[in-house]
């Protein structure tokens, strides 16, 4: 067997400049699916996003939209990366721009958005969900036959006090507060501001999409910030088939209820090499709730411990639920909770790019509609295998590809370089969703919906 090591390269290095290559030529499949859901022109359809006063003139919403979008998911994340990335010739011209806007006319648009157009901005996220489930596959997407919704707040921490909106959270740091609902892999939506209350916004969200989950069977996750009173009551009136939501505060009566309770109303002591644990029902009305609430409780001792020690649950279960199933199913919400690191660090949204709290929340719906194309391509489209790839593994292997564009008599030709191993799904792809252009002088389109 031949010795392999490290040795210097043969190869001679020859440097060019960048006008016929780029190194994102996998946007190509992010535009092929916005064209299939039609979003270039469900933007343009929407006079609110446009602010100029000569509409002749100046970049449209539709291509600022796209740049912005083309940036976070090539693994940009901020204005300068949305600039680079304009200067990118052979990129803006393979996706139909003709060119790209600079950081400062894309902070300016940011900036002159509004309240209404931010919404119109959610509402086509919405619709992008609503469609992508529609084209999706049940078993991509639902767990165990039921569609998953997930709420959860970050914060989002900030410097300096030039940023509009932001408040000192409990860790005294100054942030803004980004609270989001999930609907299976999906960012259904999500409220960037300055509220007080890590849920203040649940309410807003369940009523704004709860049609979303009542007509199919659905099962909701919540940690400890939204089990007050007042957000159970929400909780239990949405329509959820099923939920649970983490329950670590005003445990004292819990507590005392659980050890009341006889030994016949806890499960049987597992075996020596099982965790030593065993599960009952708790009934409780807490302060506010409407209701008595069902509590999953399960106690356990340590080594040394003299008292039992408990956690609980607060839930909507099923007829054939037991506590312990309740606490596995609600073990499920740790995965949600990654996906939500997931957008932060795959996307970087760690950093506002504006001082303005509408131009930032403009920025963060887009964020939204970036995030959840990734998502979308691979629910739709990608292999069984590739299923379980992470935001940046997507961007790595099948977005950041060279591409060169070369020049013949009649017509400019793009060549994609593949990864080994993916030709075929690439071939099958382009020849399924990508427009083919005819011979001759192609046609100027202003939106390019083909």
């Amino acid at each position: 067997m031949p010795l392999y090591t490290k040795r210097k390269t043969k190869l001679h290095l020859e440097l060019s400049n960048s006008d016929h290559v780029s190194a994102h030529g996998g946007q190509v499949l992010i535009d092929a699916l916005c064209r299939r859901f039609n979003l270039w022109q469900r933007i343009q359809n929407e006079p609110a996003l446009d602010p100029r006063q000569r509409q002749g003139a100046g970049f449209t919403p539709a291509a600022q939209i796209a740049q912005l979008i083309f940036t976070l998911t090539s693994g940009g994340s901020s204005l300068a990366d949305a600039e680079r990335i304009g200067r990118d010739g052979v990129l803006m011209s393979l996706l139909g721009l003709e060119k790209g806007a600079d950081q400062t006319t894309l902070g300016e648009w940011l900036r002159a958005q509004t309240k209404a157009s931010v919404q119109v901005l959610h509402r086509l996220n919405a619709d992008l969900v609503d469609w992508a489930i529609s084209q999706a596959a049940p078993a991509r997407w639902l767990h165990a036959g039921q569609a998953e919704v997930f709420f959860d707040d970050t914060q989002i921490e900030v410097s300096g006090h030039k940023f509009e909106g932001a408040r000192m959270n409990h860790e005294g740091n100054r942030a803004l507060g980004w609270q989001t609902l999930w609907l299976g892999p999906w960012l259904l939506d999500g409220i960037l501001d300055g509220a007080g209350d890590v849920s203040e916004h649940l309410p807003e969200l369940l009523l704004a999409h709860g049609a979303r989950w009542r007509e199919r069977p659905s099962y909701l996750y919540a940690d400890s910030a939204s089990s007050a009173g007042k957000y159970l009551n929400r909780i239990g009136q949405a329509g959820f088939t099923r939920w649970s939501v983490s329950y670590n505060k005003w445990v004292d009566k819990l507590e005392s209820l659980a050890a009341e309770l006889p030994e016949s109303q806890w499960s049987p002591q597992p075996a020596s090499d099982q965790p030593q644990e065993q599960y009952a029902w708790v009934r409780h009305q807490p302060g506010e709730c409407e209701q008595t609430q069902k509590f999953a409780t399960v106690r356990w001792k340590k080594d040394g411990d003299l008292m039992w020690r408990y956690a609980h649950v607060v839930c909507q279960a099923g007829e054939q639920d037991t506590p312990q199933r309740v606490f596995e199913r609600h073990r499920l919400k740790g995965a949600k909770e990654q996906g939500f690191s997931e957008v932060l660090s795959g996307l970087d949204l760690h950093h506002p790019p504006c001082s303005d709290l509408t131009a930032n929340q403009a920025f963060y719906a887009i964020a939204m509609l970036a995030y959840n194309l990734l998502i979308t391509l691979k629910v739709l489209d990608l292999p069984n295998d590739a299923q379980g790839w992470r935001i940046q593994t997507m961007i790595r292997h099948l977005l950041t590809l060279p591409v060169t564009v070369s020049t013949h008599a009649r017509y400019d030709v793009a060549r994609i370089c593949i990864p080994a191993g993916w030709l075929k799904w690439w071939r099958l792809f382009v020849d399924r969703w990508v427009p083919k252009r005819k011979s001759g002088r192609p046609l100027v389109e202003v939106v390019d919906s083909a």
